[in-house]
């Protein structure tokens, strides 16, 4: 679920070391916070009714490119359901003066976050463009908007009208995957605006027309029912004539009608149950509540994150932590611009009587009902919310930049700059004001629907009906009138930051790069662990320990640990590689000192407590419980085998680890885990900051600078590459699949610090881009899947190929046979086309200040360049090696590597559909069930 949310052994062995100046330093104060959350911009209406909002930020020279439509699924009528999502997939597929992918001339100007997503109340656009492409950029955008109809053949419906039906079985074909209509329609009727999910039916898209389709555009698409937002290397007086230029000739249209949407109350409660192949109980309780626009909405806000959304959560308190009834539990309210829903997910712990958690979890919210927030509740709530819109917002575009917050607020609330005002209000709650909003809204009769064990209940969405008959049309597409597209101006290379190594008094290696864009700072320390590490016969003792050290250390047990971060807005967490393990921070600059506190207790001090220990371990049982009942849980443990020669590190089985190595490990065992991989001689800390180095040094220096390792170091072995060949099909039985996982894993000679630019290079146009090879075969030419890829698996000691491709159950053999002759023809009778060199080398060169817009993109950059082994400048350096490169050299580098005849084909799916689609493709086919995924191998 998407919420918007408000929270956006013995001791003796262990190192204690006094805290320094342990939490001293106080917090920032939150208006001091909030005052840094600022957009500023203009905006102007076109005669047509195009509003357009321009923000400049010249950090970098981009601009992002949003456009917001004022449609989405709430629009549509019965019977029609699904259209504006498919909408929004047709118009991907070219224009009338730009025709065939949307995707190939926007990659030739470099752009990045290039998207579209549809909800219930709107359709949106976006991508980032080197500021030299703008005009390209707002052509084709222009172009999709006023000259798309002719464009839109019965071909183009038919192929498209296929991928979203597979996107739709990929969602079905989750766990839980079918609950999301449950409570849809147990909230709604059918009439109602919000009453059918966004992806829609698939007897609607069957039935959708050519001229339906037309109709859907010309009756929302116009430019008086849009906002587009310019945000980034722009101003007003650059952005006025060329929006004119390209938007201004597009006559307006009708406009958007707001349906009536009632904010529902339930006549009693209700509670259903459904089945599905999942490993725990699922509870969740629904109410529909107001929209964003409701003054309710930052207090209902406010109300999910204490009762459920905070680390420090009520219901995370007492059901998760303390009764421990419940493995994970989340809370949200999910704001539309009309409607919201509070919804509350609990994940029951196996073995627990779901009943009685049922009774607890409704017990502890009506108690919150009964009593409200604390006013320290409400001030975390802020606190965290404020830091991650700073954090966010450093991006001009994508997901969650300053473009879609700007036309957010324009498009849901008639003002560019909401997201200001609702952080004032955020800012203005109060328990009392929060308690009043819980209670009025949270005390109607509330929707219980859970999903238990069990085989999947029929439904009846997974059966595709028989397509309607539909009167062919004319399969050519009408020709442009604009001419050709604008050219592309000069465009700056990308220019990464300068990156300064340096050490703390006992050693540690400190690399810095300095971004000033937000307050904020970035840094992770990285150990020289990672998957490889893992006790081969003790898999998942590393997750353990992660997972157990930021429950609680130093002086704070895991709740005070807890509410200490959200008090700070700091995030600090964990994260594996194959090669590294790290210890993560982000926090507002004005905050650094005492969460770097808070960072030193959690990566010198852990408690490691019995308690912690005990519940951390019952999580990671469910959790790998969890992952044998999904497609890609499955596919994650199962593929290392095949990717990496047997006795390599890699090639231990993934996921969460072995279930009875896992039930077995003991506080000792996390205790000797860490004392031997996450200790100072392995570590090296990375950080990307708006404070100068010697300040952030100093910092470092006082709470890391005095650590010592203790004990000896723990080792990895890495024997020499034995690359398995030949050719084979492992099938792994999962019933009830409406789709198949395919997975393709191939070994290599290539070891991850090899040059591998020229390799990577070849692989954009068979894998490595929507528009490769392997995607449009699978997707937009066949339409048997959502999406598909093939990529290098780069680590520190080797490369193999992976190729991942979700296919319908019932085309899952053909799948195969397109993906075997895509890679054969690759690396012999079709090879790269100086077309497809000439895009990825173009789209490589250009893309490079949108890739490293962020700090976050960055600091990944600074580790993988210490990992593989280069420069510190390689990104500064790189676009002179893709200029270099010749079509023969990536011909010939790619036909090394992939050899189509040494693939491993990991397939899951439903066996008594798939095993006869395989059995004819003339390879070896094993057999294997989900519940042999569980062990060590």
């Amino acid at each position: 679920m998407k919420f918007r949310s408000a929270a956006l052994a013995g001791a003796a062995i262990v190192a204690f070391v006094a805290p320094v100046a342990a939490q001293t330093a106080k917090p920032a104060p939150t208006a001091d916070l909030v005052r840094a959350v600022d957009i500023p911009y203009q905006q102007f209406t076109l005669k047509n009714g195009l509003r357009v909002i321009v923000h400049t930020d010249r950090k970098a020279p981009v601009v992002a490119v949003s456009v917001w439509y004022d449609v989405g699924s709430k629009h549509e009528p019965q019977g029609k359901t699904g259209f504006a999502h498919l909408f929004e997939h047709l118009m991907f597929n070219g224009s009338e003066n730009a025709p065939g992918d949307f995707f190939s001339p926007l990659k030739t100007i470099g752009a990045t976050d290039l998207n579209g997503t549809t909800y219930y109340d709107r359709t949106n656009y976006f991508e980032t463009v080197p500021t030299a492409a703008l005009s390209r950029a707002l052509f084709l955008e222009s172009d999709r908007m006023g000259y798309l109809t002719g464009a839109i053949t019965q071909g183009v419906l038919d192929e498209q009208r296929g991928v979203v039906q597979n996107e739709k079985r990929q969602g079905d074909n989750q766990p839980y995957g079918l609950v999301d209509y449950r409570i849809t329609e147990g909230l709604f009727p059918a009439t109602h605006p919000y009453g059918h999910t966004t992806i829609g039916s698939m007897a609607d898209l069957d039935k959708a027309s050519l001229d339906d389709v037309k109709t859907w555009f010309k009756s929302h698409y116009g430019p008086n029912n849009a906002v587009l937002v310019l945000a980034g290397d722009i101003d007003v007086a650059t952005a006025r004539p060329l929006v004119e230029k390209y938007f201004g000739a597009i006559p307006a249209g009708p406009k958007s009608v707001t349906p009536p949407a009632a904010v529902t109350t339930l006549a009693k409660a209700e509670t259903a149950t459904i089945k599905d192949r999942v490993a725990a109980t699922l509870l969740t309780r629904s109410w529909v509540v107001p929209g964003l626009n409701d003054p309710a909405s930052p207090s209902l806000d406010v109300a999910a994150a204490v009762l459920g959304g905070l680390a420090s959560s009520r219901l995370e308190e007492q059901l998760v932590r303390g009764e421990k009834l419940f493995t994970r539990i989340t809370v949200g309210n999910q704001s539309f611009a009309q409607v919201g829903q509070f919804q509350i997910y609990g994940y029951v712990r196996p073995g627990v009587d779901a009943a009685q958690a049922a009774k607890r979890l409704d017990e502890v919210t009506a108690n919150f009902l009964r009593t409200g927030p604390t006013a320290d509740e409400v001030q975390r709530v802020v606190t965290t919310t404020v830091a991650g819109r700073i954090r966010g917002f450093e991006s001009v575009g994508g997901f969650g930049g300053k473009a879609v917050a700007l036309a957010e607020g324009a498009l849901y609330s008639n003002d560019p700059g909401f997201y200001k005002k609702y952080l004032a209000a955020l800012a203005a709650q109060t328990p009392a004001t929060v308690k009043a909003a819980a209670d009025k809204w949270l005390s109607r009769p509330v929707l219980a629907v859970n999903v238990v064990p069990g085989e999947r209940d029929a439904y009846a969405e997974a059966v595709v009906p028989p397509k309607a008959e539909v009167t062919p049309a004319p399969d050519q597409p009408a020709k442009g009138t604009r001419g050709a597209m604008p050219a592309v101006g000069q465009m700056s290379d990308l220019s990464f930051p300068a990156v300064t190594r340096t050490r703390l008094a006992n050693g540690i290696e400190l690399i810095y790069a300095q971004r000033t864009a937000t307050p904020f700072t970035r840094a992770v320390v990285s150990f020289d662990a990672g998957r490889a590490a893992d006790p081969a016969d003790r898999l998942g003792t590393q997750q353990l320990t992660l997972d157990t050290m930021d429950e609680a250390a130093g002086a704070l047990d895991a709740s005070a640990l807890a509410q200490a971060k959200e008090r700070l807005g700091a995030d600090i967490g964990t994260g594996v590689g194959n090669d590294r393990t790290v210890l993560s921070l982000g926090v507002p600059s004005a905050n650094l000192a005492p969460a770097l506190d808070l960072f030193a207790d959690v990566a010198r001090r852990p408690a490691f407590a019995e308690t912690d220990v005990a519940r951390v371990r019952n999580q990671q049982l469910a959790q790998i419980a969890q992952e044998l009942t999904s497609p890609n849980g499955i596919a994650g443990r199962i593929a290392p085998q095949y990717l990496y020669p047997a006795g390599s590190p890699y090639a231990k089985p993934g996921g969460s680890g072995d279930p009875k190595a896992v039930a077995a490990l003991t506080r000792a065992d996390l205790v000797a885990f860490r004392q031997a991989w996450l200790r100072p001689d392995k570590a090296k800390i990375f950080v990307v900051s708006d404070r100068p180095l010697a300040e952030v040094k100093a910092a470092f220096d006082q709470r890391f600078g005095d650590w010592k390792a203790e004990g000896a170091a723990g080792t990895k072995s890495f024997p020499p590459a034995k690359v398995a060949g030949g050719e084979r099909i492992v099938l792994v039985d999962r019933p009830d699949s409406p789709q198949s996982l395919i997975v393709g894993a191939q070994q290599t000679s290539l070891v991850g610090t090899d040059d591998l630019l020229p390799v990577i290079t070849a692989n954009d146009s068979l894998g490595g881009d929507f528009l490769s090879r392997i995607n449009l075969d699978l997707r937009e030419n066949r339409h048997w899947s959502y999406g598909a890829y093939g990529v290098f698996n780069r680590v520190e000691y080797a490369a193999p190929y992976r190729i991942q491709a979700p296919v319908q159950a019932d085309k899952t053999g053909p799948a195969v046979a397109s993906l075997r002759d895509d890679l054969t023809q690759y690396v012999t009778t079709k090879p790269m086309t100086q077309e497809e060199f000439d895009l990825a080398i173009n789209g490589a060169i250009r893309s490079g200040s949108g890739e490293f817009e962020t700090s976050d993109a960055v600091l990944a950059a600074m580790q993988q360049n210490d990992l593989f082994k280069r420069p510190d400048n390689y990104y500064a350096t790189i676009n002179q090696r893709y200029r270099a490169m010749t079509l023969p050299q990536l011909r010939q580098s790619i036909s090394q590597v992939i050899r189509p005849g040494d693939v491993t084909w990991i397939v899951i799916g439903e066996a008594a559909k798939v095993k006869p689609q395989l059995d004819t493709l003339g390879l070896p086919v094993e057999v294997r069930s989900a519940a042999s995924m569980s062990g060590a191998k």
